[in-house]
Formats: C-alpha cells, sequence, structure tokens
C-alpha cells in the first residue's frame, strides 16, 4: 500500500507577542492563536518507521515559537506570512496554510485571524 500524502495540524498554539500599531498594543504583549496545516509528502516515512523520513512537527513548532515571542510586528499579514514561510520550508511540503488569531482585537468579537497558504505543487 502506498502513503503520499500526509496533513500535519498544529491546533490552537497559544503565544504571547508584541502585535499592532496603536500605544498599548506597542507597549504590551498579546496573545495570538496559531493554527497550521501542511501537506507533505510521506511516502518514505510510512515505508520505513523512521523519524529522518518524516516532517518533524516539533522541530517546526518550537522554530514558530521562538520567532513569533521573539519578535514584534505590526501587522497581523506579516506575522502569519513569517510563520507560513517557517511551515513551507522543507522540501517535502506541498501546500501550508497558516491562520493567526488576535483575541479581542475587536469590541463585541471573540477575535480577528488572518489565514494566507502556499501552494507548492506545480
Amino acid at each position: 500500500m502506498n502513503f503520499n500524502l500526509a496533513t500535519i495540524k498544529i491546533k490552537n498554539l497559544r503565544l504571547r507577542t508584541y502585535i499592532g500599531i496603536n500605544e498599548d498594543e506597542i507597549k504590551n504583549k498579546q496573545d495570538v492563536v496559531v493554527n497550521v496545516k501542511i501537506d507533505y509528502d510521506a511516502e518514505k516515512a510510512t515505508n520505513t518507521d523512521d523519524m529522518s523520513d518524516a516532517l518533524n512537527y516539533k522541530t517546526i513548532t518550537k522554530a514558530i515559537i521562538k520567532l513569533v515571542e521573539d519578535n514584534r510586528f505590526s501587522l497581523l499579514e506579516k506575522l502569519t506570512a513569517d510563520v507560513l514561510s517557517i511551515a513551507a520550508e522543507h522540501s517535502s511540503v506541498r501546500y501550508a496554510e497558516v491562520e493567526v488569531d488576535k483575541p479581542h482585537a475587536l469590541r463585541f468579537s471573540d477575535s480577528v485571524s488572518l489565514t494566507l497558504s502556499c501552494n507548492k505543487t506545480g
């Protein structure tokens, strides 16, 4: 049996960063919630059961945490694009999608989110 395309989902990664352009946003870290979807060619990993043939989601998650928590962002677009770059950087990735939520960004709203994706096939 041949299993080729795998999907990894990192769900509700709760982090804190400086995000926004208002004075209080520049001075104070805020919560963000990151969701990542990565489709990759897992044929080798499904056949060998060897970690070196798989996409290491722990390594990806650590890189996302470092990026988000160690930097400042004015725009949700920039934050989301930078996370997407990490999610899509491995050569076996075919498609990646990142959604970043900024809870309580608007009055009367649970959150505001932005989603970006990239398709590396064809």
